[in-house]
């Protein structure tokens, strides 16, 4: 979807289709010429999995796409250092909520690899286990932290601490 289009605008769309109180949400990867950051935060707090300036190349868009079907998540390059900037020196003074349930020491592992920018087969290797097991995790995680897909779950590694502010 565009950030601007006729009738409801991408966000609203991306709400509608992926956000919060969706039972079974789509993967939705946004493309637009207007890489804002406020458009850029609304759409992941959404449940985007992608955010695309349009100046990308085709290839970056097809990738995308499939990282959106496979669960993980692809914002432009352009944007994600922005992005975790805003992030990583935010002052709020509330913190992020802790997950109810504590993080074993192997899904601390995987969140700072998410956090990263780690593929889930990047992960795997790493890691030494299966691409399934990398899966069930990140899942856990994601169910432990309340995040809907990795973005989600990177910012919130940010936000709590578990890695570092950007230089």
């Amino acid at each position: 979807v565009d950030i601007r289009m006729p009738e409801l605008d991408g966000l609203e769309v991306t709400r509608q289709l992926a956000g919060p109180g969706v039972a079974d949400p789509l993967a939705v990867v946004i493309i637009t010429t207007f890489d804002l950051d406020e458009y850029v935060t609304e759409a992941l707090r959404s449940g985007a999995r992608g955010f695309l300036v349009k100046d990308v190349s085709a290839e970056l868009v097809v990738q995308a796409v499939r990282s959106a079907a496979d669960g993980d998540a692809l914002i432009s390059p352009s944007t994600t250092a922005r992005l975790l900037d805003h992030f990583a020196g935010r002052s709020d003074t509330t913190p992020p909520a802790q997950p109810i349930e504590p993080l074993t020491d192997r899904e601390e592992e995987i969140t700072l690899g998410i956090g990263r920018g780690l593929t889930n087969a990047e992960l795997a290797a790493t890691l030494h286990v299966s691409l399934s097991t990398i899966k069930t995790h990140v899942n856990t995680v994601m169910r432990k932290v309340g995040s809907r897909n990795r973005v989600q779950l990177a910012i919130w590694a940010y936000e709590t601490g578990r890695l570092p502010a950007a230089d």
